[in-house]
Parts: structure tokens; C-alpha cells; sequence
């Protein structure tokens, strides 16, 4: 990926960046197209199902591509890497480079809406797909105060297993822990494991649940967690905080730095690795219902079945994003309206959307952005395929007043 140089040319860059982006929008009838975006974990090994070369995963000494990001205005916290790491490039007609962060911050009104920008600076969400070769270290995110000392934002996330995902090695993911540590406040039970920092053990005390194909759960930041081998697309808060709690991972010891890497040194000094115990949302980790309160299966979207598709929930029980997925039938059409701005990915299929052509596993052709004003107007769909047209939009913060809430079960 490129840097934009407009920022450091002269001081109307913001006018030429305005321009560009205005342009865009108004030769895309209000839908810009976005380059793929690829992010390398050192720590991860690839599942090497995200539809690259064999030899475009490897990038040394950053590690193994392990993620496609999704429309996305947040950088990758990689210590080794690119500044632009993890940053969407939009389409341009010209060699420009110029970042969706850059686009949203000087077209905001355009692309997010005039009264949505009122309150909300910036899309507000970010979409990965995940893609491991085994299981996902045992860790958290930092909920929304301890997250703040830090100066970061939290990571509240949302997992969906497409209907065709590659399972993997290891398909379960552990969630929280056992009730009883919450029940009895027995949290420290878990310290010698951070103090001792020698093995994965700590995963005894949490529970494990199985990665179902066309099926997903919601977490909440400060619950500890191990995603499992599945393909998965994620949705969360524009963050990429967190903090390792698991040793000892695919025969190595992992730098016990991953453990404090977002705790203030402060913090760390007088507290050691209780600072860690005091970070983890004991009450939602040792739920007893967790099941029930977190998982989430597809929903049909009421009112949206037509005779060319349909569209489901797939990312609910949370207004700080959500997603859908909506399926057009084989030579048909579907006519789309939401409630204001989102990102797509294609996942299934060929076809039109309003006036571009999108197709999967085509990395020029299936990301876009909706700005608000044509999402809110109808937009037609067309699937040109011998097969189902699958497509997932991505919204953030605020936008879907109607998405679904789980029922709360409680003792």
C-alpha cells in the first residue's frame, strides 16, 4: 500500500482530497469501490483460505497475511508493518492514493450523512475476515474505561460463520469462564497462570462451544477468549486493542509483554498481573447462560423477503454495529433500502449493484461503500450467476434502530 502524499503537498490538499472524493461519489451514483486490504500477524499462522496466491500469505519477518479487512479506518496495532497497515484504499482514477479514513474525514456529510455526522466522526465499525490455521490465542479486549487510559477505543466484536467457512484444525471457540469463579468471586484463580507464564493451562476454566456453519455469537469487551479455526467474518468497535492471557501457544512461549502490551506501566508496577484480573468483566465471562445471552443465529429481516431474495441478521443484539446478509436468487433482482451508511463484501456469486459490477474472489470488484444518501433510496441488485448472489453489509453505530436483541436469560 501507498501513503497519500497529499497531506504534506500544500495547504489546499484538503480541497483536492475533497474534490477527488466528491467525484468519486458522483460518477459511483453515490457508491464508492474500495481495494482489498490485507493484514499479517507475527504471532499466527494462515489458514490460506482468503482466495491469495500460495506464496502472497508469507511477508517474513511481519508473518503470515491472517485477515482481509473490511472498509476499514482503523491501522493495525502490528509492532512490524507498513503505517497503513490495516487501512482501506479507495479507488481512484488516477495514481492517488487516498485512504477511506481520509475520504470520511473531509466528505463526511457526503458519505455518512449531514445529521449522522453530527454525532459520529467516522463509520464507527470494522469488519475482518479471520482466517487461522488453529485456534486464536486465549485473550480480551480492554472494555470502554480501561481502554480509555490507554488512550484506545474498546472492542466489543460479533462473529458469523459463513454457510461454506473452512473449519480447520480446531473448531470451537472458548468463551469466559466457569460460573462458579464469577459466582464466588474466585477471580485470582487465574493469577498463577499470568505470574507463572509457562503454559496454557488457563484454558481449563473456560468452556469451549462448538463453530457451527451459518450461525455466530455476540461479545461483549472484557470477556476472555479463544476464536477457533473456522473462517469467520467479525464485526466490531474501530479497535485493535487487546491483551494475551494464554502462555504457552502452538509449542512456544509468547513475550509476556503480550499480556501488559495495553495496561498502563503505572498500573503495572503497582498491580503486576492483578492489574490484569481487574480489567476482565467477571459478570458476563462467568454468565451461565452465556449460550443463550450471546448466541447468535441468522434472522430473517421482517419485511424484507421478495419474490428475487431475501435478507437476514446476521450481526444483532447491539446497536454499536450490526450487519445482514442479503441473498438474491439465481437470475433475479432485488430491490435494497437501509437507514444509512455501510460497507459490503460479496461473498457468494456475480451480478450488479446499482450500476457496478461486483463478483466474488474478484478483489477489484467485490468491496464497496454505500454513502447515506443512496442507501436510503432504492437500490437494485442483480445476480447474472447460475447460483445464489450472497452479499453482507456492515453498519455501524446508531444506524439500525430495529435490529434484533437477543432475550436475556437470567438465574
Amino acid at each position: 500500500m501507498k501513503d497519500s502524499k497529499l497531506k504534506d503537498e500544500h495547504p489546499g490538499q484538503s480541497k483536492k482530497i475533497n474534490n477527488i472524493v466528491s467525484k468519486l461519489l458522483e460518477d459511483g451514483n453515490g457508491i464508492i469501490r474500495l481495494k482489498s486490504t490485507w493484514v499479517a500477524r507475527s504471532e499466527f499462522k494462515s489458514g490460506k483460505n482468503l482466495g491469495l496466491e500460495e506464496g502472497e500469505y508469507d511477508k517474513g519477518e511481519r508473518g503470515e497475511i491472517t485477515e482481509r479487512w473490511i472498509g476499514s479506518t482503523t491501522k493495525a496495532d502490528n509492532i512490524i508493518g507498513p503505517e497503513d497497515e490495516g487501512l482501506s484504499y479507495i479507488y481512484t482514477d488516477n495514481d492517488i492514493s487516498i485512504t477511506l479514513k481520509e475520504a470520511v474525514d473531509y466528505q463526511k456529510e457526503l458519505i455518512i450523512g449531514k445529521d449522522y455526522s453530527l454525532k459520529h466522526t467516522e463509520l464507527g465499525m470494522l469488519t475482518k475476515v479471520l482466517d487461522y490455521s488453529d485456534r486464536i490465542i486465549f485473550h480480551y479486549h480492554q472494555k470502554k474505561k480501561d481502554a480509555a487510559l490507554m488512550g484506545k477505543n474498546p472492542k466489543e466484536e460479533a462473529y458469523y460463520f459463513p454457510e461454506d467457512a473452512f473449519l480447520g484444525k480446531h473448531p470451537e471457540t472458548f468463551f469466559g469462564v466457569h460460573p462458579y469463579i464469577a459466582e464466588k468471586n474466585n477471580h485470582d484463580i487465574i493469577l498463577p497462570y499470568l505470574v507463572e507464564w509457562n503454559s496454557d493451562l488457563i484454558l481449563k476454566h473456560s468452556r469451549a462451544y462448538i463453530q457451527v456453519r451459518d450461525d455466530g455469537f455476540h461479545l461483549p469487551a472484557g470477556i476472555p477468549h479463544a476464536p477457533g479455526s473456522a473462517l469467520t467474518i467479525e464485526i466490531q468497535e474501530c479497535s485493535d486493542i487487546y491483551g494475551n492471557l494464554q502462555a504457552l501457544y502452538m509449542g512456544k512461549i509468547m513475550p509476556k509483554e503480550t499480556l501488559f502490551c495495553n495496561v498502563r506501566e503505572e498500573d503495572r508496577e503497582i498491580l503486576g498481573e492483578k492489574a490484569i484480573i481487574n480489567q476482565i468483566d467477571w459478570v458476563k465471562s462467568g454468565d451461565p447462560f452465556f449460550y443463550e445471552n450471546r448466541h447468535t443465529p441468522p434472522v430473517p429481516v421482517k419485511g424484507s423477503k421478495q419474490e428475487g431474495g431475501e435478507e437476514y441478521w446476521i450481526f444483532y443484539n447491539t446497536k454499536k454495529f450490526n450487519g445482514k446478509k442479503l441473498v438474491v436468487h439465481p437470475n433475479s433482482s432485488y430491490i435494497s433500502k437501509d437507514k444509512g451508511v455501510y460497507s459490503i463484501l460479496v461473498w457468494k456469486g456475480k451480478g450488479k449493484i446499482d450500476a457496478h459490477y461486483v463478483e466474488v474472489n474478484s478483489f477489484n470488484y467485490d468491496e464497496l461503500v454505500v454513502s447515506y444518501d443512496k442507501a436510503i433510496k432504492p437500490i437494485k441488485i442483480e445476480n447474472s450467476g447460475n447460483g445464489d448472489l450472497q452479499i453482507f453489509k456492515f453498519f455501524g453505530p446508531d444506524i439500525n434502530a430495529d435490529v434484533p436483541m437477543l432475550p436475556v436469560y437470567r438465574m
